[in-house]
């Protein structure tokens, strides 16, 4: 009987082999692919938790950008009134002195820079603040990630520090030639209008194209970029330029002064490149299309007024009503006050809310929290 068998599976033998050969290879096949198919289950679960990770460090950096505008903004309006001060004119005017006129006129260009300086300003600290502290957000998340364990860091607390204290030019130098330029062009748009002039809330949204057409095309700061796109030239307000920074560190440059620097030399990057102009433009229209909507509510009517008007409803009445430039001038004079409001105020909240400055603030914080290995 053994014999039988024995010289079945001898005749048969090469069909054994090659049943088990094929046998043993799906064997180690069916083990090979459940160890890959685990690999990619655990590379996906890994990507996925660092994909949540980096989504809610991001949206945690976003609520900070609010809370940083919304902190600055008392620090900005106290700027703009120190420089602008309309309040010492207006107790002034109380006291009826004999060239009243020529006061009213100072007020006028005053009160109109102030609060066309207010909304600019306002403006670009909304998107310069989303630029920096995205850009530190995208460092800090690479910082505190696996792979950065025991490198040096690419923001250090103090070059944050740094780093972010260049905001002060926005509230300082920058501001000042802010105000300088609006109000040449304020002086040359409403300068030989009368006070006794009327105008309706249309002709005033005409008069404030022609102030930001001269602020963003025509005229520039001293020694800033004269002939570059109007981004280019409003971004000189938000930041120092490169020689300007180099020289303050004449008497030596320490390794955080370098790393600074190049935070800033990638932020004018971002402020030189067309997705910013996009965006501040877009902010620009909210801004003084809210301003509008502020200045539309002196404009409208008493209800009973209307039908005497031969006007059926309020927006209708918005070209048909006129005011004097003199009673319009301390409507906008206190506009400041709603601008440039810590509290959430309508103003700030558009901005802050616009879809283009979330989808620019995702990008910034987008390149710069993707290592540079995956970016090349």
């Amino acid at each position: 009987m053994f014999s039988s068998v024995w010289n079945f599976v001898k005749r048969h033998r090469r069909k054994f082999i090659f049943t088990g050969a094929v046998i043993g290879g799906v064997y180690f096949l069916g083990k090979y692919a459940q160890r890959k198919m685990r690999e990619i289950q655990e590379k996906e679960a890994s990507e996925y938790i660092s994909q949540a990770r980096r989504q809610f460090h991001f949206e945690s950096n976003q609520r900070t950008c609010n809370m940083t505008v919304l902190s600055m903004l008392p620090t900005l309006r106290e700027a703009i009134i120190q420089q602008l001060n309309s309040e010492s004119l207006t107790m002034l005017l109380k006291t009826k002195p004999a060239n009243k006129v020529e006061i009213w006129e100072d007020l006028k260009i005053i009160s109109f820079t102030r609060s066309i300086v207010a909304v600019y300003s306002t403006c670009m600290l909304v998107v310069l603040l989303r630029v920096q502290l995205n850009i530190i957000g995208g460092y800090l998340y690479l910082d505190n990630s696996v792979g950065k364990n025991g490198m040096t860091p690419l923001a250090p607390p103090d070059v944050q520090q740094q780093y972010l204290s260049s905001i002060q030019h926005l509230l300082g130098d920058g501001l000042i030639e802010l105000m300088s330029v609006v109000k040449r062009a304020v002086q040359d748009t409403l300068g030989d209008v009368s006070l006794k002039q009327s105008l309706s809330l249309l002709e005033v949204e005409q008069q404030l194209s022609w102030i930001r057409a001269l602020v963003e095309g025509g005229q520039g700061p001293p020694g800033g970029p004269g002939g570059d796109s109007a981004h280019r030239r409003l971004s000189w307000y938000m930041i120092a330029d490169e020689e300007t920074t180099l020289s303050d560190q004449a008497c030596g440059l320490t390794e955080q002064d370098i790393m600074t620097i190049k935070l800033l030399s990638e932020t004018r990057d971002m402020l030189d490149s067309p997705d910013f102009s996009t965006v501040l433009n877009t902010c620009l229209n909210r801004g003084f299309s809210r301003l509008l909507d502020n200045l539309a509510e002196f404009f409208r009517p008493p209800p009973g007024d209307l039908c005497a008007l031969g006007l059926s409803s309020a927006p209708d009445s918005l070209s048909a009503v006129s005011l004097p430039l003199a009673k319009i001038i301390p409507i906008v004079n206190g506009q400041i006050n709603s601008i440039c409001s810590e509290t959430p105020s309508h103003f700030v909240q558009d901005l802050l809310l616009i879809d283009q400055v979330k989808e620019f603030a995702a990008n910034v914080y987008e390149t710069f929290s993707t290592p540079q290995e995956l970016q090349k």
